[in-house]
């Protein structure tokens, strides 16, 4: 069961270099009868197993963050058992590889399409998810990332970006004025007074501001100095981009601020419907106890939940503690237990 998972992960695809990954990937879709496998127009890998008119999508992601880490496989002496070591095992090839295999054992379903897609750029701009927003109608999505065989991912915050940029005209060191580096820093400093005073106010982690200062920059051409700080900020589902944005230019009111990339809102998931009872059951199928977790990273389910409308949830196997780690692997026992829960899910779904 794990010949789809050690592929991959075998296959390095840091974003912007997934097409070995994307070839092998269709081609061993196609190996497992697909009815369907091909690389869309943005890269994605795409397979389709069944031809009805009712779409079940799977959502992973085959890019990776940089750093290759050599695949190997730790035996434990059980014939499932080991461990996969390699960049990608947990974020997020474990989940859709798991996707892959679990779509080859439920088969075609009458009347049903389960549409697996393996995204590019997801480590990045999400560039593959974005593509095909206006190409499919599921009226289930699936999207993968670890959070465990017998959990259930119902919350991702949102994210959004900015950089503050602080500008003083040139002056003497002896002046007494205050640079353009002070007044960046003085930002900063008033930026996460202000985040720490939301947030205490909102004991549950996953409803709070999480602001990370990710690069500081600073110059002069003697003429001017300017700093530039790179901010990114966790969004709670109470905040909006447009709020944050609003209320990060109030706080530093003579600096300018300027979005960077694309800005995500946060998404909670219903726990009251068919999708989440149906992986419920599937999870106790298996030997499980089930459970909800709400994240405080950001996914493709930002993105394609608000559009397509439909029950969504977040499925994978994996530790998503060793998420981007130069130790990151995966059990392959936890491996098989997704496959066998996904699988499940998928036939009672399709019912």
């Amino acid at each position: 069961m794990s010949e789809t998972l050690i592929g991959l992960v075998a296959r390095y695809s840091p974003s912007g270099q997934e097409q070995e990954a994307v070839e092998w990937l269709t081609e061993r879709m196609e190996t497992l009868g697909f009815n369907q496998a091909f690389v869309d127009a943005a890269g994605n890998a795409v397979g389709v197993m069944g031809s009805g008119a009712r779409q079940v999508v799977l959502l992973g992601h085959i890019d990776t963050v940089a750093g290759e880490i050599a695949t190997r496989v730790e035996s434990n002496g059980s014939a499932e058992g080991g461990m996969l070591y390699g960049r990608g095992a947990v974020d997020a090839k474990g989940a859709l590889a798991c996707f892959v295999d679990a779509a080859a054992k439920a088969g075609r379903r009458e009347g049903w399409q389960i549409v697996v897609i393996g995204a590019v750029e997801e480590e990045r701009d999400s560039d593959g998810a974005r593509f095909i927003l206006d190409r499919y109608q599921p009226e289930f999505v699936i999207v993968g990332e670890p959070n465990r065989w017998d959990r259930i991912g119902l919350g991702y915050k949102g994210a959004a970006y900015a950089d503050v940029i602080a500008r003083r005209p040139q002056s003497h060191s002896a002046s007494g004025r205050q640079t353009a580096a002070e007044a960046a820093i003085q930002a900063w400093l008033d930026i996460k007074a202000s985040v720490e005073a939301y947030n205490t106010a909102e004991p549950r982690l996953f409803d709070q501001l999480l602001l990370t200062l990710c690069e500081i920059e600073s110059k002069e051409d003697g003429f001017e100095q300017w700093a530039r700080l790179r901010l990114r900020t966790r969004l709670p589902l109470e905040m909006s981009p447009e709020v944050w944005y609003a209320r990060l230019s109030a706080i530093v009111s003579d600096a300018k601020v300027q979005r960077v990339g694309y800005a995500i809102p946060a998404w909670e998931g219903e726990k009251n419907h068919r999708l989440t009872r149906t992986f419920l059951s599937a999870i106790r199928s298996q030997g499980g106890v089930p459970s909800f977790v709400y994240k405080t990273g950001t996914c493709d389910v930002n993105i394609v939940a608000p559009v397509w409308k439909c029950p969504a949830l977040v499925y994978g196997p994996g530790d998503s503690a060793l998420d981007h780690t130069p130790n990151e692997h995966i059990s392959l026992d936890e491996y098989r237990r997704a496959v066998n829960v996904l699988s499940f899910a998928l036939i009672e779904l399709a019912r």
